[in-house]
């Protein structure tokens, strides 16, 4: 598989976690292709679905500087009321973002019924932010966050963690050049952009030397850094039957970054997988199709992303799953008004209904996505 990098930066110091996507203009349907044979796959991966890695960024711009909302969306609701919601959330397209991301979080999950209440910033849409705002109810699909590790002598060698900052410069520019082309046909990723891609192929020779070291880190160190990077790298381990299960836990990783980092590691494998299944490896879709139920956004859109490898592939097993435990959260995605992020969605529910290319093309460019989303649910007609 070839496809495009997302580059993700994510803001630490503004008052809500921002997150600026850049991606070109989508390209229609019917003139993409890929090795995947697929157009909807490489749609998606056109949209640039291979996200590697989250880059800490500093928000320099004071409050009033920043871009204004321009749209509030509200997931994760199935009980609540969302007039409830969004009356102690008390921010509107046009107002700048709030204050402080934990105090609105913690008056949200003072909500009788709300569990988790999470807020991301997206930049930008017409110049404006995105809110996502999820919400988790008790009793709902949430995932099954495991608690924070605690160790924390726990470190990767230090050659590894300054290969690991080498590998984050070169691919920061390999992204400013627009160079973001990667294969996943080895298992995990090799990026086009040469002086990222000989970084990249240092992590081969450090995860078979430090495999148990590496292993340990991610499931049990206390920094969230060292275990988004033992995460990463350990995609890189030439064994890769032998990772998958670590993989996996780590998809339950309190921190956000840790769980993207496993996820991506794991499509990597996966999609190996189903070129050359001669090889055995088994990467289950059951934790992707769970994290489609998340309260956090990126979770979410990389859930997605992934599993259309398998609904491209006729992974029933999949599809039976979305269908059991994820519709209501695909629904609900796909109606959203940020296009880039409500696609994926679209497409995996069209795969799920067993929609052709040719009709999902039709809807999107026409402008009928609620109406296709409506025929979606409606019974199949008897013959």
């Amino acid at each position: 598989m070839v496809g495009q990098i997302t580059h993700h930066k994510t803001i630490s110091s503004c008052p809500v976690f921002c997150h600026a996507e850049f991606h070109p203009p989508p390209a229609p349907l019917s003139a993409l292709t890929g090795e995947t044979g697929s157009p909807g796959a490489a749609f998606i991966l056109q949209m640039k679905n291979l996200v590697v890695l989250a880059l800490a960024l500093s928000c320099a711009l004071p409050l009033a500087a920043q871009p204004a909302i321009g749209t509030v969306e509200v997931f994760g609701i199935r009980k609540i009321s969302p007039d409830k919601v969004r009356k102690l959330l008390a921010v509107s397209p046009g107002d700048p973002l709030p204050k402080s991301k934990g105090d609105v979080e913690e008056k949200l999950e003072s909500i009788e019924g709300v569990v988790r209440a999470r807020l991301e910033a997206y930049c930008c849409d017409q110049g404006k932010v995105i809110l996502y705002v999820g919400i988790e109810e008790r009793g709902s699909l949430g995932s099954n966050i495991k608690p924070y590790p605690q160790d924390e002598s726990l470190a990767l060698p230090d050659d590894l963690a300054a290969a690991y900052a080498d590998f984050s410069s070169t691919l920061s520019r390999a992204s400013s050049e627009g160079d973001l082309k990667e294969d996943l046909s080895h298992g995990h990723s090799l990026l086009q952009n040469l002086p990222a891609r000989l970084a990249q192929e240092r992590f081969i020779g450090f995860a078979e030397l430090n495999l148990n070291l590496i292993r340990k880190v991610l499931l049990e160190a206390a920094s969230p850094e060292q275990r988004s990077m033992a995460a990463y790298v350990l995609g890189y381990a030439p064994d890769k039957a032998a990772v998958i299960a670590d993989l996996q836990s780590a998809l339950l990783d309190p921190d956000g970054s840790v769980r993207l980092n496993a996820a991506r590691a794991l499509k990597a494998i996966a999609y190996l997988s189903m070129r050359q299944p001669e090889l055995g490896l088994k990467v289950q879709p059951t934790w992707f199709i769970e994290m489609l139920n998340s309260v956090e956004l990126s979770d979410r859109l990389e859930a997605v992303r992934i599993l259309m490898l398998y609904a491209d592939k006729g992974d029933e097993s999949a599809i039976a799953g979305i269908r059991d435990r994820a519709l209501p959260a695909l629904f609900e995605m796909a109606r959203w008004q940020h296009l880039p992020h409500a696609l994926p969605a679209f497409l995996l529910l069209g795969r799920v209904y067993g929609w052709t290319d040719d009709a999902l093309q039709s809807a999107w460019s026409a402008g009928t996505r609620e109406k296709a989303l409506q025929d979606m649910l409606k019974p199949p007609r008897k013959k």
